[in-house]
């Protein structure tokens, strides 16, 4: 399987509890979204022990992907660490994570709809 990984924003730390809580309990999703109050790979590998109902994916292929992200993308991550840094502190710095098997199945049912 493959994986993408990417930082996608920041947002209040109840927003993402109450958007996990709501919309991420499907354990067949396609994506699953990271919350962190740090912008680091340690943080973020951290945080998909706190997905509610984790997905059935190879998260060790889901880790590798996550540090080919880091080790790729130096620039975007240090734009992304500072402006969590200028930001309130009760925010968290989000990312998401997507299987592209599962999100080819998705796109399919909607195209035999």
């Amino acid at each position: 399987m493959s994986y993408n990984f990417e930082i996608v924003g920041i947002t209040p730390v109840l927003t993402f509890f109450n958007y996990q809580q709501e919309l991420e309990t499907n354990p067949q999703r396609s994506k699953a979204y990271l919350g962190s109050y740090d912008c680091t790979l340690d943080a973020f590998i951290e945080s998909t022990e706190m997905i509610p109902q984790k997905p059935q994916w190879n998260w060790d292929e889901v880790i590798e992907t996550m540090i080919n992200f880091w080790l790729k993308n130096e620039d975007t991550v240090k734009q992304w660490q500072s402006e969590l840094d200028n930001i309130q502190k009760d925010n968290l710095i989000i990312a998401r994570v997507a299987n592209f098997a599962a999100l080819r199945t998705e796109f399919e049912q909607l195209i035999h709809v």
